[in-house]
């Protein structure tokens, strides 16, 4: 594997209009593309399961369910740091998934049992939302170790392809057998699906191992399981990751109560809100690809990760000033979707990509403390923000007031962080070639 960008001899002539691959790394980027495919295939099967349940339960009552998400994190991940400081990599990673697979099925059961069960709707809530953080976390963490920065800026954008093609499966697949199917029969299918993951991570592993020169390593990270916390507390870049996901997660999480209320007001019957739900998934991630594969990676190289990172908050700026104007159900679906495809396919990968230039522990237990704590920490406290805001009588149109300059200030922010990763890509940089002068990412 090298990790200069591939000469025009190297290019994979099949995929140089659309991802600058060498032929040494396509091993990589296929496997890597895979496992998202299969992870979020699996997790958008379930997912308008999850939020009907959510809505069935009452949209005053959702804070109570994102605060139970939070508490439920606040569990879970020392038992991963604890995990990551005594396992390597090719024996935590898989386990990790097979918890989930295992959890899955017993979900089945119970969810058999009576679909009507209040508790185990709200705890296939809460599980669910802690499944998609951790897995894909544990994804991230996982690629950021086997691909150098400079490979990260090329191939993250089209390994998130693979993923949005799987979110385009999964609700696919849940729309045509629901009809078909009780809700609990799709469980099994969707842990079929994760388990398709293993094999794929066991190829990535192998073709990580065969490059000498990433230099990536297997051994257990040691530690202690507060390192990452810690490393949080004493990076003022890490803090301002924090501080970009605490304000992406409080818009989002506006943006889905917003979404939970106008669906439940103009939608009585249950599956037809399921089948909405599916749609905006459906068209969310359709669009997704098509940015990611043509799109990402061009971006992130002639604007700079900055303006990249900044594009998704003023979009979501545009998209509150609309329900400003227009609090109906056609602004809300327009402006998710716009907004969560322009997440996954720019935001995401780029805050993937900050965690290219720090140490390794730090990708394993300060990113999981990040993706998982401190992100449905700001759910939490989002959703009692908004139940707040709609108590003091804000209806959609005064909230989305609010929202837009919080929007602003994370457009900023992301800016900063983009330059911040900039200049330590630099001094991270061997010496040969900071005297060539190390790209950065934008047009020269």
């Amino acid at each position: 594997m090298v990790s200069n960008p591939p000469s025009g001899d190297d290019q994979v002539p099949l995929l140089s209009r659309a991802v600058n691959v060498s032929r040494s790394e396509l091993p990589g980027l296929l496997s890597a593309a895979a496992y998202f495919f299969c992870l979020l295939c699996s997790y958008y099967i379930l997912r308008p399961v999850r939020d009907e349940m959510g809505v069935r339960g009452g949209v005053e009552n959702m804070q109570w369910l994102f605060t139970a998400t939070f508490f439920a994190m606040l569990l879970a991940v020392p038992v991963f740091a604890t995990l990551a400081t005594r396992f390597r990599r090719t024996r935590l990673i898989p386990a990790v998934y097979g918890f989930f697979i295992a959890c899955i099925a017993l979900f089945w059961l119970w969810l058999r049992v009576d679909m009507q069960m209040v508790w185990a709707a709200r705890s296939f809530f809460v599980w669910l939302s802690v499944f998609n953080l951790f897995v894909v976390s544990v994804f991230w963490s996982f690629l950021t170790d086997v691909f150098t920065n400079r490979q990260a800026t090329r191939l993250f954008g089209a390994i998130a392809a693979g993923g949005s093609a799987g979110a385009i499966a999964g609700p696919a697949i849940t729309g045509v057998l629901a009809q078909q199917l009780e809700p609990a029969s799709l469980l099994p299918i969707a842990a079929v699906i994760l388990a398709c993951t293993l094999p794929c991570m066991w190829v990535l592993e192998r073709w990580s191992s065969r490059s000498s020169e990433h230099g990536t390593t297997n051994q257990p990270l040691g530690g202690t399981l507060f390192e990452g916390v810690k490393a949080v507390l004493q990076s003022r870049y890490l803090l301002g990751i924090c501080l970009f996901i605490w304000l992406y997660t409080t818009l989002a999480t506006f943006l889905y109560f917003i979404q939970a209320d106008i669906i439940s007001n103009a939608i009585d019957d249950s599956g037809d809100r399921t089948s909405v739900f599916a749609t905006i998934d459906l068209l969310t991630n359709t669009l997704t690809v098509g940015i990611q594969l043509f799109l990402t990676a061009r971006v992130v190289q002639y604007f700079g990760l900055g303006r990249a990172l900044s594009f998704v908050p003023l979009l979501v700026a545009a998209g509150f000033l609309v329900l400003v104007a227009s609090p109906v159900l056609f602004s809300i679906a327009a402006v998710q979707v716009l907004r969560r495809a322009g997440n996954y396919a720019l935001a995401k990968p780029g805050r993937e990509m900050l965690f290219t230039v720090v140490p390794r522990y730090e990708k394993y237990k300060s990113k999981n403390f990040i993706d998982t704590v401190v992100y449905r920490g700001s759910d939490a406290i989002a959703s009692w923000v908004y139940t707040g805001l709609t108590g003091l009588g804000l209806g959609i149109s005064g909230i989305s007031v609010v929202a837009i300059p919080v929007a602003l200030i994370w457009a900023v922010i992301g800016y900063r962080l983009g330059i911040s990763r900039q200049a330590r890509a630099t001094d991270t940089a061997p010496p040969s070639r900071r005297r060539q002068g190390e790209p950065d990412g934008r047009r020269q």
